[in-house]
């Protein structure tokens, strides 16, 4: 197969899956790991996908643009694992926590496994099957019912009903964006109702967002920053963008993925 043949079969993928793995392609098209990244950099220098950690997604999202959570799981895998491994150290045994959708908020999940006593409230299906299959037996998880979107979020009228009668000790919140001017954002018009929900809902609100979050703007504000108790990202975050985040949130707590 000719580089050009590959490289649009490879383009095909991404549009299909809204992702791809380097792995993936290399088994699929027995082709070398370094013969895939140079696809991956053609296509991308073309502006029709994004590198990322792994893989590629697909480029340029805008304000409604929503990948597939298989599609996000391949970005920043390590920042993520990273701030997930931060998050679960806030969380006490026998309390009640809330996780909204996202695949930071996944990653959290399987630090939660060990918790005794959990009761884990979410929207989430990835994150209702990590601890359906790993959890112990004493924890309790209740997961929402409502319509599948495409970050496997369950959202709506469904999903905000049982929400609405519940309170829990914390909520960790993924969001697709944050900037001054917009707050925490979502591209997904019903998850921000149901985020919303899940914030008043919440004695105590932690978000997880990496540093490729900071200026991304989703359709719809979930809340403006300063209602945030706490914010986990990571060092990939610009120095400019802590000294806003830390006037505005009540704690900032910066990760290194690496160390």
């Amino acid at each position: 197969m000719l580089a050009q043949q590959r490289q649009a079969a490879i383009l095909d993928l991404v549009r299909r899956h809204g992702g791809v793995r380097v792995s993936q392609l290399v088994r699929q098209f027995g082709v070398s790991d370094m013969t895939i990244r140079r696809d991956l950099e053609a296509l991308a220098e073309r502006g029709l996908v994004d590198k990322v950690h792994g893989g590629a997604t697909i480029a340029g999202p805008g304000s409604t643009e929503e990948p597939g959570f298989d599609a996000k799981s391949v970005r920043q895998r390590n920042e993520k694992a990273a701030i997930a491994e931060r998050a679960a150290k806030l969380i006490e045994p026998h309390t009640a926590v809330a996780l909204s959708a996202g695949t930071t908020t996944a990653a959290l999940a399987a630090y939660l496994v060990d918790v005794p006593g959990l009761t884990v409230v979410t929207n989430s299906i990835p994150v209702a099957d990590t601890l359906y299959h790993a959890g112990r037996p004493d924890q309790t998880v209740v997961l929402t019912g409502g319509i599948r979107t495409p970050s496997d979020a369950l959202a709506g009228p469904v999903a905000e009903a049982a929400i609405g009668s519940l309170n829990v000790d914390v909520l960790f919140l993924g969001v697709h964006g944050m900037s001054p001017r917009t707050g925490f954002t979502t591209p997904n018009l019903m998850e921000a109702g149901t985020n919303r929900l899940l914030v008043a809902a919440a004695r105590r609100l932690v978000v997880l967002a990496d540093h490729t979050k900071w200026e991304m703007v989703g359709i719809a504000t979930i809340m403006p920053l300063d209602e945030a108790d706490i914010l986990i990202t990571d060092v990939g975050l610009p120095a400019e963008a802590r000294v806003q985040l830390a006037e505005r949130v009540g704690e900032l707590i910066v990760v290194d993925p690496n160390g």
